[in-house]
């Protein structure tokens, strides 16, 4: 037993003897000296050897079984200390879980908006191409000549049409101003259906640069999404982290709290034999004792029946013989 005892030392020996510092490592979340984790003096456990024990004395024994007792209740009381900081790193663990949970959904929404935003921009930006091409065109058009405007156009012809109606001309002189007069209003019926069209271009131009802007926003706003959706995601992996560090050290201290509760029963199973032990030593006192009562009872006995005899046969008793008569119960 001895041996058996020596051997649960020696496979936890490592895990008890590491300083309380070196399970905090880095963490942000508990300090271990919340709860004061002493290591356990293996020095102060109770020795036991079975074949001493069945060689003790009752005041040995009771000796023993009194030591055996006190230090399984500070075993168990080291045992609770590590069972409730092992809880509490297992709360811990949980929450930092439930966390990083948290900012994944938190993420996978913000992902979700980035690509929203970035559909629309797509298609904003489709749709500023498209206005703009036309809008390019017009432009190269416009530098290549230049045109009378619908204003000048109409005085030549109101001057001109003035000519014809005030003054003499041979009929050639009026046919070829006549012919002028047709011409320019021509001209300028063709101006002003390219002005309209200019109109429009002006509104395309209009449509395909708010179409521009509304694409930048957009960009800035899928941007600024993403930068949020990487902060969450960042913020997942740290919770992530921080919880595999503490379910490390609620693992450490499990161990911790293993190996002293099974110090703890050690102690408390040899203690419930000591104590048979001494249940049994009393039961053999018990029947000694029962033992000589029955032997003294029928010494007596004998003796009374004896000077019971002497009476009878007409010898006088003393006040000794009355006694052991009476003590014999046959007086």
């Amino acid at each position: 037993m001895k041996l058996q005892m020596e051997l649960a030392t020696e496979k936890t020996e490592s895990i008890e003897n590491r300083e309380i510092g070196e399970l905090e490592g880095e963490t942000e979340i508990i300090e271990l000296e919340e709860i004061e984790l002493e290591k356990i003096d293996l020095s102060k456990n109770i020795e036991v050897i079975e074949e001493e024990v069945e060689e003790k004395s009752k005041s040995q024994l009771i000796k023993m079984a009194g030591e055996l007792r006190d230090r399984r209740n500070e075993l168990n009381q080291e045992a609770s200390r590590r069972a409730t900081l092992r809880d509490r790193l297992n709360d811990e663990t949980r929450g930092r879980v439930d966390a990083a949970h948290s900012h994944r959904e938190k993420r996978d929404e913000l992902n979700g908006s980035v690509q929203s935003a970035k559909d629309e921009r797509d298609e904003m930006n489709h749709s500023a191409s498209e206005l703009f091409k036309g809008v390019g065109n017009k432009k190269k058009e416009e530098g290549s000549k230049k045109e009378k405007s619908v204003a000048v156009l109409e005085k030549e012809i109101e001057a001109l049409e003035f000519r014809q109606q005030t003054e003499v001309m041979t009929g050639g002189t009026e046919r070829k101003l006549i012919e002028k007069i047709t011409d320019l209003k021509d001209k300028c019926s063709e101006r002003k259906k390219q002005l309209e069209k200019d109109r429009e271009m002006g509104e395309k131009k209009r449509q395909a640069e708010q179409a521009r802007g509304k694409a930048s926003a957009l960009h800035r706003e899928m941007i600024r999404l993403a930068d949020e959706a990487q902060i969450e995601h960042n913020k997942m992996i740290e919770c992530y982290r921080l919880a595999d560090q503490v379910r490390n050290e609620a693992d450490e201290i499990h161990a911790r709290f293993i190996h002293a509760q099974e110090l703890a029963d050690f102690h408390h199973d040899w203690f419930i034999k000591v104590q048979k032990k001494l249940r049994k030593m009393d039961k053999s006192d018990e029947s000694s004792r029962q033992s000589i009562r029955e032997a003294a009872r029928e010494e007596a006995k004998r003796e009374g029946e004896e000077i019971y005899e002497k009476f009878k046969k007409g010898q006088s008793l003393g006040t000794e013989d009355l006694m052991k008569l009476q003590k014999s119960g046959l007086l």
